[in-house]
């Protein structure tokens, strides 16, 4: 039987998509947690201001990159300002800076070979390369629409 709407063709492809995204955030969630004291998203701020030119990037600007609500974002860098991986810092009249502290970048390299490690077993390593490509495609596809609403 249907259900939301769908056929059960659509729903196996939904319901599977989902299931994968919550189980690979949790084990990712989990391995960070236990070997490096971040949580997932403690590790995607870090990631993407170490990516940034100057270690640095506007608040909301990192909201936005991330897929995050302003509130968000701001709650997140007050937790990690709080642990010294972040400082925040006055840009122009209205405006806040993210930065990437000497202390975050360092968590960051130090949770990094493990993350990979994981982020490998969980994912890469079970699809050929061409999957990975296949993949990548559809998901852009996806995200791509997602982001064209916002």
């Amino acid at each position: 039987m249907a259900q939301l709407g769908l056929t059960e063709h659509e729903l196996r492809a939904w319901r599977t998509s989902f299931r994968m995204v919550e189980l690979l955030r949790n084990r990712i969630e989990q391995q960070l947690q236990a070997s490096s004291d971040l949580s997932n998203a403690d590790y995607t701020v870090l990631a993407l201001l170490s990516e940034t030119p100057g270690r640095r990037l506007r608040a909301y600007e990192l909201a936005r990159v991330a897929g995050w609500e302003k509130s968000r974002m701001h709650h997140q860098l007050t937790r990690m300002e709080r642990r010294g991986l972040v400082a925040r810092e006055r840009c122009g009249s209205r405006g806040m800076d993210a930065v990437l502290t000497e202390e975050g970048l360092a968590a960051l390299k130090k949770a990094l070979p493990e993350h990979a490690e994981e982020v490998r077993r969980l994912f890469v390593d079970r699809l050929t390369r061409e999957e990975l490509d296949q993949f990548a495609s559809l998901a852009a596809k996806i995200l791509n629409g997602l982001e064209a609403e916002q």
